[in-house]
């Protein structure tokens, strides 16, 4: 018989988290016996909050592939420091999710608020938009402390992890892209935990202006929602320093958790996290992307990181984003959310209306673009480039990859096209592969 006795001091709840996630992991690998009753070993260590199951969220109870996204308020304290005994149950709930038959990919900040104390900076001097070498160096510094944390906690736990950083230019390249989905998906299946964060050392800092531009992500949590539809994952749990999603900042008067998001919801939003980017606005969009590619999607507290368990026990805890329709192929996806536009073209009424009567069946003979669908073309691009999709009143209802470059679209439209079909413009310019139709 193995008896192990334990001292607690302190009454912080994340040390006795941690501590109860030691003695959990102790009892389930090395099958130690605890010297009092089993019964009572259970409910000590439970996770299980008393919160009934919500049928609508079974989505995420059935998951096989999952992301965790955690905060930099979730894995440093005020100060900067890693909040180990919050890091140490984190691990050990991933493990968990993986005990039970799930593959977990973890999409972690912190890096730069890690660096920023090791190197001595200010807050003022890294949040500063101008100070891009200064945040990149944080980053450098930080990753480092970041991961071989991770890494020391997973490898004590059995699992292994792997490091993977991600650009912008990632998301941009379709076959970048496919790279990185793949060896994302094929990390899972090998039992490995891939541990995702940005490359804040070589992209620097202009994601911190919220107006920028030609960015596919701003911050983690977009990050976190592209990697998830990108890697056909079914779940997504987005962790926060807040309860849920609430029609106001919760701590004003009437403020109310929003149990499930609708698009009609209105929300008033608050100002954002102290050392991350994003904020509850970013956490909205980002999980609706998630949401439009086909993931079931749940924002919740991650300060009692033993809610991951919960989300995905589909208890009614945090704000479910439930999956809506989605691209049916990879390629689709990184059209509709991660692909840059390099011009506009206009189609016909009847055109638009062909699209979208067939965005469901794509059948190949009807969900397509010919140049004589094709009433408008502004910009300047080659073949093979992607472009906006607008209607008859200038509205965007989708995106695709045409095989014609502007010149030739722009000179068949000068000449009349709709008035006579000809082999020419007849022609096929983008196929049911390289459509998507996202309204």
């Amino acid at each position: 018989r193995t008896r192990v006795r334990i001292e607690v001091f302190g009454a912080a709840r994340g040390h006795f988290n941690s501590m109860s996630s030691i003695l959990k992991r102790m009892c389930t690998v090395h099958k130690a016996r605890l010297g009092f009753p089993g019964p009572i070993v259970k409910r000590l260590f439970s996770t299980d909050s008393g919160t009934a199951e919500a049928p609508e969220r079974q989505g995420l109870v059935d998951s096989k592939r999952v992301v965790v996204k955690v905060g930099t308020a979730i894995v440093s304290k005020p100060n900067g420091r890693l909040a180990l005994s919050r890091m140490g149950a984190l691990v050990e709930e991933i493990a968990d999710l993986v005990e039970s038959g799930k593959q977990v990919m973890l999409v972690s900040s912190g890096a730069v608020g890690l660096g920023r104390e090791r190197m001595g900076l200010s807050k003022e001097v890294v949040s500063n938009v101008q100070n891009v070498v200064e945040r990149q160096a944080c980053a450098a510094a930080g990753q480092e402390v970041l991961m071989s944390t991770y890494d020391m906690m997973f490898n004590r736990l059995g699992l292994k992890s792997a490091q993977v950083l991600i650009t912008q230019g990632d998301f941009l390249m379709p076959d970048r892209y496919t790279y990185l989905t793949n060896t994302l998906t094929r990390l899972c299946a090998l039992g490995v935990v891939p541990i995702i964060n940005e490359n804040d050392a070589v992209t620097g800092s202009m994601q911190l202006d919220p107006s920028s531009s030609g960015k596919v992500f701003t911050d983690n949590d977009m990050l976190s929602s592209l990697v998830a539809a990108g890697t056909r994952s079914q779940g997504l749990c987005m962790l926060t320093d807040v309860d849920a999603v609430f029609t106001k900042p919760p701590d004003e008067p009437g403020a109310e958790r929003i149990k499930v998001y609708t698009a009609d919801r209105e929300v008033v939003i608050g100002e954002k996290s102290t050392m991350g980017r994003g904020g509850m606005g970013s956490k909205i969009y980002a999980a609706r992307v998630a949401a439009q590619g086909g993931v079931n999607c749940a924002i919740a507290n991650g300060i009692d990181v033993r809610n991951i368990s919960r989300v995905f026990r589909g208890e009614d805890i945090g704000t479910l984003f439930p999956p809506e329709d989605f691209p049916s192929s990879k390629h689709q996806h990184w059209l509709a959310f991660s692909a840059q536009p390099s011009g506009v073209v206009g189609l016909s009424q009847d055109a638009v209306k062909r699209l979208r009567d067939h965005k469901h069946d794509q059948e190949e003979d009807v969900f397509n673009i010919r140049l004589i669908d094709i009433t408008k073309c502004d910009g300047q691009f080659p073949a093979k480039s992607t472009v906006s999709i607008l209607d008859q009143l200038g509205k965007e209802i989708g995106r695709a990859q045409l095989q014609a470059n502007s010149q030739e679209i722009q000179e068949t439209i000068a000449v009349g096209n709709a008035k006579e079909i000809s082999f020419h413009n007849s022609r096929l310019v983008a196929k049911a592969a390289d459509i998507v139709i996202m309204h």
